[in-house]
């Protein structure tokens, strides 16, 4: 395969995975607005707790959709060798798609924490933490978008 072939190939990937992250980013602002319409309380009845159940779930798949399938890609199409999470959020800011490393970082804690740590005494501190980080990831995957759209050789 040539290295053109191969660029183009990652580009359609890469298309396939943005299409994905919005589906995804659709049900996550769908959540987003039914929990803060709900609002942040230190105990939730249980129709509350299963709404920010699926907001902790939609955030967590669509931060996994950004970061391990959009981003891994974006950085092979880019040339880049990416070899930690780390890595690619410094990239990230010195490309200028993300004001602060530290943002995207926080936000695949937060989905680790979703995904490991899941402690039914801290769901109020962790729906909390999902509320306010939804907006940042939104913030990040246009930024991501509008620089892959712009910047990107191949993508349309």
């Amino acid at each position: 395969m040539t290295v053109l072939q191969k660029r183009r190939l990652l580009s359609v990937q890469l298309e396939e995975h943005l299409e994905f992250l919005e589906r995804s980013l659709d049900a996550l602002n769908y959540s987003y607005e039914k929990c803060n319409r709900i609002g942040e309380k230190d105990h939730y009845n249980l129709e509350e707790q299963e709404s920010y159940e699926a907001l902790a779930s939609r955030f967590a798949r669509t931060s996994d959709i950004l970061t391990q399938k959009v981003l891994k890609t974006f950085f092979l199409l880019m040339q880049e060798d990416i070899k930690s999470g780390i890595d690619g959020a410094n990239f990230l800011e010195k490309i200028g798609i993300i004001e602060n490393a530290d943002d995207i970082l926080t936000i695949r804690e937060i989905r680790n924490q979703i995904a490991h740590e899941y402690v039914e005494l801290e769901l109020s501190a962790l729906f909390s933490e999902i509320l306010n980080h939804v907006p940042k990831l939104r913030l990040i995957i246009k930024n991501v978008k509008l620089f892959i759209i712009e910047k990107t050789p191949f993508i349309s």
